[in-house]
């Protein structure tokens, strides 16, 4: 319903009701049918459900297949084993997904608990959730609107509605009825929307939406959407897929010929098991999301908390940054940047030798100052006065030198304020409102001048900045009836302000560096279009004549498909709906782009949800947009994004490698188990020495690789493609190839051994295989530069997690009681030199690799 185009008679027939409420029953007849005033909460995650969630991946389910069938077999060691690495995976995964759904909670505690109304012409105090349409609720000063309003009377009623529409100034409301048009919520000024912020004045207003039906509650309704999938958990998901397929394939295949050549049927599914245990990379998910919680501390150190742990690898893959401009971009505080000073003033007043604009500034204005140096009032007010300031007008005094005796409040239908002060000669009035509306009540003697004062005040105007004009007229005496038409006639035009919310000092710089790293920033606000292109302008944002801005209203206009042809070019989007910055983010997302959303406010919080990776800010953000956001900034600087970005591109460079080594060495591993057959050897390897190697050897020196430093400029590149496939490039080829070394390495050494008569040959072939991958380790810490250039002490945690799995290695062959349960046997010295040394064929094979392709390029 359009309440904003209906007069108060057709507003109140409609929702039958008047200016004096509706009775008890009609209310409780009301409630029964729109139920109560509050936000209806999605039904949130059990923990049993998180839990079972956790168990669900179709990798961990062979995992539990093979420990069931492990314990069938009597082989409890390798059960127990199994069942703890899956426990620890679904813990750690558990406390990931453990985010409450706490963005619709928080919607309550921007609601008043209690409201004024006005029921069979009876004014009380009622719950705000037993509020119904067709209910008058009294409005002051300090008060939230508890629901949404049509409002009926206004006086000098100010709403701070930036939390929803983004706008940064204060919203003078009316009574009045607006002309047929299509507006923008933050146009509609004779509404009041759930949640806003009276700032100035009083009023009484009729309920037209309660609960769901509010602005808000259709804000509460977007953001109860599904959570966006990462780059990593999208990849990693289609590749357990495809491995799963492949494990079960090959499997069956062992399975099969064993069982053909007369293979006991139990001996044949235990290996086929031990190989399922080999292939499946069941520390990779941990690792992950430890990989990803050691980045979340690393960000929280630069200011950038992060609330779901995938978001750390996602700011690595970025592409647009959609930024709200109100707090984010500026400072979210009216600034006077510009003033005009009318030539040739030829008036008489009585300023002494203070300057009549800036003595203006300080008098028409209703801001305080409070006892610890803040400010109460409007924010525009503020600015003037304390601009005025700075220019060495005392406010105190200068109220005391002309103490105010009338007033007319702006009013809308005017557009002007009008203060009128007693002087040691007569009467001072000082008028101040829209620049067009003065010109049209000036003296005689300034008509001439007007084409010159408008085109001054349209120069800064164009330059989105909001312009305030003063004017002055001075009596006599002041009249026994005040009529505002005739104190408001043959003004003296003195000047006018022109203000904006300024850029915050670091965001240019901040902008610059995110085109240099290959994502494009993007301006969505609720504010005006010429303000929003002057900052845009301003920050590096809008940079030619084919950055496109794009108005609410036309947004509104174009179709799915003009739309989507053209949002890769627009840069700034201005007076803008909730529901359609969730309509950007959509279709950016669309084009295979990943998408960073930025915000502070309740209208944010849609879009924050659905966005590839949500960022809050910490400081002005609401409660709502933090529970909503994957990451907030502590310090709401937007710079900080960057640091976040660098951060992430380093991490998700070291998950790679990390993936790059616990896949190559269980391929090692498949290798050596299904070729030994092929070579008439016997299994190289126990189901438990495989486990052993893909948790702790694979865990401990992957972790590590977390903490590998960054690889060059990781700035000065674009974002990696979020499409492209994780094992793209020569990942592939590095893991087939090196883990084929790896497995007939392993092969080698076992026939080597058995040859020699050595008992103990499994533990030989065991403990190649763990050294083997303790070398490739140190030679993929950089992809293309040699370990000896970039340092052996460059990444101290990798050198302390490779010294400790040698000891840790070390314990299981020579300690008695684990050569018992990893069926074990002590190596001589000489047995364990050739161990050495043969296993480091893998870390001088990587690294002439690397030489020869430097050679190349």
């Amino acid at each position: 319903m359009n309440w904003h185009l209906l007069s108060l008679s057709e507003v109140s027939e409609k929702l039958d009701t008047s200016p004096a409420g509706i009775d008890e029953k009609t209310a409780n007849q009301r409630q029964a049918k729109h139920g109560k005033n509050k936000i209806d909460y999605k039904k949130k995650n059990t923990v049993l459900r998180m839990v079972l969630h956790q168990l669900s991946n179709f990798m961990i389910l062979i995992l539990i297949l093979a420990a069931i069938v492990s314990g069938i077999m009597g082989d409890l060691t390798d059960t127990i084993i199994i069942l703890t690495i899956i426990v620890v995976n679904a813990a750690i995964g558990f406390v990931q997904e453990y985010r409450a759904e706490k963005a619709m909670e928080a919607l309550k505690n921007i609601i008043p608990e209690e409201t004024r109304v006005i029921r069979a012409g009876k004014t009380i105090a009622l719950a705000t959730a037993k509020l119904v349409p067709g209910d008058v609720v009294l409005l002051e000063a300090g008060n939230r609107i508890p629901a949404d309003v049509r409002f009926i009377e206004t006086h000098q009623l100010k709403v701070d509605e930036s939390t929803l529409t983004g706008e940064s100034n204060t919203t003078d409301k009316t009574s009045e009825k607006l002309p047929d048009g299509d507006y923008p919520l933050g146009d509609r000024s004779n509404l009041g929307f759930k949640g806003t912020f009276i700032t100035k004045g009083h009023g009484s207003a009729y309920v037209t939406a309660i609960a769901m039906d509010t602005e808000l509650g259709h804000i509460a309704q977007m953001i109860q959407s599904q959570d966006s999938s990462t780059p990593l958990q999208i990849r990693l998901a289609a590749f357990g897929k495809r491995l799963s397929i492949v494990i079960l394939i090959i499997c069956t295949l062992i399975f099969m010929i064993g069982w053909l050549n007369g293979e006991a049927i139990l001996s044949m599914l235990l290996t086929s098991i031990s190989l399922a245990v080999a292939a499946i990379p069941e520390a990779l998910p941990a690792l992950v999301t430890i990989a990803l919680a050691f980045g979340a501390k690393r960000l929280a150190k630069s200011n950038a908390l992060v609330r779901k742990l995938p978001a750390v690898e996602t700011l690595g893959s970025v592409t647009y940054i959609c930024t709200d401009k109100t707090g984010t971009l500026t400072e979210n505080k009216m600034t006077v940047k510009e003033v005009y000073l009318t030539p040739d003033l030829k008036t008489k007043t009585h300023f002494s030798q203070n300057n009549a604009l800036f003595t203006a500034m300080v008098l028409n204005s209703d801001a305080s100052e409070k006892e610890d140096g803040g400010w109460h009032g409007d924010s525009t007010e503020i600015a003037l006065v304390k601009y005025a300031l700075t220019k060495n007008s005392k406010k105190k005094e200068l109220e005391k030198e002309f103490p105010r005796v009338a007033e007319f409040a702006f009013d809308s239908s005017r557009k002007c304020m009008t203060t009128i002060h007693q002087t040691e000669n007569g009467i001072l009035v000082i008028t101040k409102g829209a620049v067009d509306v003065l010109l049209g009540k000036i003296v005689k003697d300034q008509k001439p001048l007007i084409s010159e004062f408008e085109r001054k005040a349209n120069e800064v105007a164009n330059e989105g900045y909001r312009v305030i004009g003063y004017a002055i007229k001075e009596m006599q005496t002041l009249p026994e009836t005040l009529n505002v038409d005739e104190i408001e006639s043959s003004l003296t035009f003195i000047g006018f302000a022109g203000m904006i919310d300024p850029p915050r000092s670091e965001a240019k710089k901040a902008v610059s560096e995110c085109i240099q790293a290959g994502i494009i920033p993007v301006m969505i606000t609720g504010d005006h279009k010429l303000t929003a292109k002057a900052i845009a302008k301003q920050l590096g944002i809008i940079t030619s004549e084919e950055d496109l801005i794009l108005s609410g209203t036309k947004l509104t206009a174009l179709s799915e498909t003009e739309f989507s042809d053209i949002v890769e070019h627009v840069r700034v989007y201005a007076r803008v709906s909730p529901e359609q910055k969730l309509k950007i983010i959509k279709a950016l997302q669309a084009k295979d782009q990943f998408v960073a959303m930025t915000g502070d406010g309740v209208n944010d919080a849609p879009a924050l949800k659905s966005a590839n990776i949500g960022i809050a800010m910490g400081i002005n953000g609401t409660a709502i947009s933090k529970e909503a956001a994957d990451m907030v900034l502590l310090d709401d600087n937007f710079a900080t994004i960057l640091i976040a970005v660098k951060d992430g591109r380093v991490i998700f460079d070291n998950i790679l490698k990390f993936i790059k080594y616990i896949l190559t060495g269980n391929f090692g591993e498949i290798c050596a188990i299904f070729l030994a057959p092929f070579f008439g050897l016997p299994f190289p390897l126990l189901a438990i020495h495989i486990l052993w190697i893909n948790l702790v050897t694979d865990g401990l020196p992957g972790l590590a690789l977390a903490s590998e430093p960054a690889e060059g400029s990781v700035m000065n590149r674009p974002p990696r493609d979020p499409t492209q496939n994780i094992f793209a490039g020569k990942m592939a080829l590095h893991i087939l190839s090196v883990g084929l070394l790896m497995g007939l390495i392993t092969l080698g050494i076992q026939y080597w051994a058995i040859q020699a008569n050595i008992p103990h040959w499994q533990t030989i072939a065991f403990t190649v295989l763990c050294f083997s991958q303790m070398g490739h380790v140190m030679a993929i810490r950089s992809e293309r530069q040699s370990l000896f250039k970039i340092g052996f002490f460059s990444n101290k945690p990798l050198l302390g997690a490779l010294m400790l799995t040698v000891l840790l290695q070390l314990m299981i062959v020579y300690v008695p009681f684990f050569n018992m349960v990893f069926k074990t046997q002590p190596l001589s010295l000489y047995e364990l030199v050739i161990t050495l040394l043969v296993s480091s064929i893998v870390f001088w094979a990587v690294e002439i690799g690397k030489w020869i392709i430097r050679g190349i390029k």
